[in-house]
């Protein structure tokens, strides 16, 4: 079986309740939930968020739409990730695909991708992300329960069990490679970190003017509204992970 876990928590310290925000009348994590659910190789959705009381509004929008849940610890989230996967049978011989939540423009198609890698290669880590030839916000991972089990058992670092897969993508124990597109996509930044990536994504949301669409008619679109890429080109890649690094520390 292959799994899908989106994660997802209202407390970021730079945009905060930015998943519950609303585009065309229904929150980021609506949109990544729907988009992910294209997919033709994932067998099961879930959405892990922490067991904060502000987080209680995540929990009410997943029992109203009937998405399953799991709520755990809101610093350490691999631990998030484990226990979400353990409680909900994830077990070995199945496999992970980690999905952010603030990521409202994903193609399933590129998921599908990467999916595929990862079982015709018979790895134990893959992603489009060691080297960006996607647009950012277009992240996918994927790994095996083994793996996600080893990582949560031995993971020390403060910043490995904040971001889940570092311990992974660091040991050479693991099998592992990264996706490469197609065709050549202009790195674009279509995650949700700033009120500037909020209304790059809106502006996106609004001129397409439909729920779902491919990354290529994402492309399309910025390529006649080149203006709109200008919004927040002064943001970099995983900057959150990059603050984590630089204020690491021996946690377990």
């Amino acid at each position: 079986m292959i799994y899908a876990i989106i994660q997802a928590r209202l407390g970021s310290s730079r945009l905060p309740g930015k998943v519950m925000m609303e585009i065309q009348g229904k929150p980021v994590l609506g949109h990544v939930y729907n988009r992910i659910s294209y997919s033709k190789l994932i067998d099961k959705i879930i959405v892990a968020t922490s067991d904060l009381d502000e987080d209680r509004k995540i929990i009410d929008f997943c029992k109203l739409n009937n998405i399953d849940f799991f709520a755990h610890s809101e610093n350490d989230v691999l631990t998030r990730y484990y226990e979400t996967a353990k409680n909900k049978g994830i077990s070995p011989g199945d496999h992970v695909v980690r999905i952010t939540a603030d990521c409202p423009l994903h193609d399933a198609n590129v998921v599908d991708k990467v999916i595929k890698v990862f079982l015709d290669g018979d790895y134990d880590y893959v992603s489009n992300t060691f080297e960006y030839t996607y647009p950012d916000g277009l992240d996918v991972e994927i790994f095996s329960f083994n793996v996600l089990e080893e990582a949560w058992k031995n993971a020390r670092l403060a910043s490995e069990r904040e971001h889940v897969t570092p311990y992974m993508k660091k040991n050479d124990k693991y099998k592992k490679t990264n996706v490469i597109s197609d065709k050549k996509y202009p790195i674009y930044r279509l995650t949700l970190d700033y009120k500037e990536d909020y209304e790059l994504i809106k502006n996106i949301y609004e001129g397409i003017g439909k729920a779902y669409f491919s990354l290529d008619e994402t492309i399309k679109f910025l390529e006649k509204h080149i203006d709109y890429t200008r919004i927040n080109e002064n943001y970099d890649i995983n900057e959150g992970y990059r603050k984590s690094l630089k204020e690491d520390r021996i946690v377990k």
